[in-house]
């Protein structure tokens, strides 16, 4: 049986391979973009440096971390830290376009673009999570074990509420947020958030 447990250091590497094969609406991504570690250094690893406290991974029979789930207690706060001190670290690895036009010129930009408030659903739902799993260990409830793992702890340090975005292409993803009583929130032109308030 799978287990969950908290995130450690030596993880790191398997951050990386989760995140990017599960980045494509839930598929596969690996070479999709010319750097398959973009996918991490947006969505996954950044979470870990910033908040280890708040990641949690599946680990297999074999010990091989085969999902997680991470977050920040504090959207703005994240946002400022990634834009002052995370992307800087990685701006000579990612060039920034000066017209961004290919998928991965977009996702570049994006992480150039980070930075506090610049998302609408911060103030209201003030922490947000990526949950990744492949595919081996889905239909064991260990998504929704990863998600009330982290919102028990949310709770308990009074967050008021999580919100989250998604591709809307990922359907089995948003069937199940709405299952675990997330509602739908307003998102950029082409993506999906949801959010759920907590106490």
């Amino acid at each position: 049986m799978s287990r969950i447990r908290p995130y450690r250091p030596s993880d790191r590497t398997a951050m990386y391979d989760i995140c990017t094969r599960t980045a494509d609406a839930g598929a596969d991504a690996t070479g999709i973009l010319s750097d398959d570690s973009l996918w991490g250094d947006l969505f996954a690893v950044p979470y870990v440096e910033r908040h280890p406290d708040l990641a949690w991974v599946v680990e297999a029979d074999d010990e091989r971390v085969i999902g997680y789930i991470v977050a920040t207690d504090d959207t703005e706060a994240f946002a400022t830290w990634f834009r002052d001190e995370w992307w800087p670290t990685r701006q000579e690895r990612y060039p920034r376009a000066a017209e961004p036009t290919t998928r991965e010129e977009r996702m570049i930009e994006h992480g150039y673009s980070q930075g506090p408030g610049r998302n609408a659903n911060a103030a209201e739902y003030p922490a947000h999570l990526h949950i990744d799993l492949l595919p081996e260990t889905q239909g064991q409830g260990l998504g929704r074990r990863l998600i009330e793992t982290l919102f028990a702890e949310l709770t308990r340090r009074g967050v008021s509420g999580l919100h989250l975005g998604m591709d809307p292409n990922n359907t089995g993803a948003a069937a199940f947020y709405e299952r675990l009583g997330m509602t739908p929130l307003p998102a950029d032109p082409g993506g999906q958030s949801y959010g759920v308030k907590f106490g």
